[in-house]
């Protein structure tokens, strides 16, 4: 559980599986950055542990994997706190219940976090083994920048709050 207030980056994904491995990729690059802005965990996938992970946070910024039919390397940005997870978005999962599935429960359970961003990276190769590929790689780079700056907006926003 996530002490309550936290903004909390979640890199969502398996290393070994190609550009499945994108999210915790991502969030592992934006650790040292983190201070005391913002938390980062990693998940491999479960859409039960990430629901547990991100309790209690108020801005949560979900990285993954995204195979819906675009051009590898496609970044997509959903603000799922405002629109609902498209069907089949990010479903490219190793669990029967993905990060969509997650985050459209807990919208129903009335458990969703004050605002949620996801990244989906739009990937190609997932077989165990695979490393990520180029277009993958490059797109990881712009989604650091990216994750940044809606951290920086967020942060702004509360302390207009305040």
């Amino acid at each position: 559980m996530t002490q309550q207030g936290t903004r909390l980056v979640i890199g969502v994904g398996n290393e070994d599986r190609g550009d499945d491995g994108v999210g915790p990729l991502v969030a592992s690059r934006l650790k040292p950055q983190a201070g005391d802005r913002f938390e980062v965990l990693e998940c491999r996938g479960d859409g039960a542990a990430l629901m547990d992970a991100w309790k209690g946070a108020d801005t949560v910024i979900i990285l993954d994997a995204a195979l819906s039919g675009a051009e590898s390397g496609t970044i997509h940005r959903i603000d799922a706190t405002t629109q609902a997870m498209p069907k089949n978005f990010l479903h490219y999962s190793t669990h029967a219940f993905s990060v969509a599935e997650a985050v459209e429960l807990a919208r129903a359970l009335g458990e969703l976090p004050r605002q949620v961003i996801v990244y989906g990276i739009e990937g190609e190769k997932f077989d165990a083994g695979d490393a990520l590929s180029p277009a993958v790689e490059k797109a990881a780079r712009d989604v650091e920048a990216l994750v940044l700056s809606d951290l920086d907006a967020v942060s702004d926003f509360l302390a207009q709050a305040e």
